[in-house]
């Protein structure tokens, strides 16, 4: 049987700046496309629980996070995730509070403009 091969564009965002580029992932008979294959063929990962991707979502592709046997196809853009920064439910929470805590402030400043 023939190999068949498949292009696609790596984009590494881990360190900073996206950096894109093209990869041709070779396929031999049988083989399936997908993202774990090309992250093994890539030189990104070892396997499943290399501890490069060891946290969930830390690759996708067009920017929908994918798993490790989800498949792949020609002209898709693989792309690695940094880490976040800041938990965004938290980042939520704590603005969630300070606008409560301005609304508070408001209804009290009232109370005792009243009173005078």
């Amino acid at each position: 049987m023939a190999e068949r091969s498949l292009d696609l564009i790596l984009c590494d965002a881990r360190q900073g700046e996206p950096e894109l580029k093209a990869f041709k992932l070779i396929l031999s008979a049988g083989e399936l496309p997908t993202v774990g294959l090309t992250l093994i063929r890539a030189g990104i990962a070892v396997g499943p629980d290399d501890p490069v991707l060891a946290r969930k979502g830390c690759f996708g592709v067009f920017g929908k996070r994918k798993d490790w046997d989800s498949p792949i196809y020609a002209g898709d853009r693989l792309e690695l995730y940094s880490p976040l920064l800041i938990d965004p439910k938290t980042v939520r929470r704590k603005k969630a509070n300070q606008n409560q805590d301005a609304k508070f402030q408001a209804a009290a400043a009232k109370r005792k403009a009243r009173r005078l």
